[in-house]
């Protein structure tokens, strides 16, 4: 099952890039995120995090997917369950660009975790979305 967004952001999309993947600082952007600690300081991939959350538990991440300037792929698991989080900015034009953000879950505990969490995280992926635009298009 998988939950995503797809937002326009009139702002650059290396702008953007440099707010999303500073993810230690996002708790200054959006309310669904009270920490983010990089494990070695750094957003790369095979780099681990762990995320703290209102509503859900704090999870450890590994980043799978890494592409400078562009995307990144990050999951967590446990027995039963898998979660996987992409983030993805793609230029759209001089001074603009597309942020879409997904979440999926998958396995059997993940799956009802998924469902029973469905609405939350639809909200959340909303206040993330839109937090984010928020930030890039008042930068500089």
């Amino acid at each position: 099952m998988e939950q995503s967004i797809t937002v326009d952001i009139d702002a650059p999309a290396s702008r953007v890039w440099a707010i999303l993947s500073d993810a230690e600082r996002w708790p200054e952007w959006t309310e669904t995120v009270r920490s983010v600690t990089l494990h070695d300081g750094v957003l790369r991939l095979g780099a681990t995090a762990t995320i703290d959350q209102p509503r859900l538990p704090t999870v450890r991440w590994t980043v799978t997917r890494f592409t400078e300037g562009h995307e990144f792929t990050w999951e967590s698991g446990g027995p039963g369950a898998r979660t996987v989080a992409h983030h993805r900015v793609e230029g759209t034009g001089p001074g603009r660009c597309r942020l879409r953000l997904s979440v999926s879950q998958s396995g059997v505990v993940g799956s009802l975790v998924g469902r029973l969490y469905r609405g939350l995280t639809d909200r959340y992926l909303a206040i993330e979305a839109a937090g984010l635009k928020a930030r890039a298009e008042s930068a500089g």
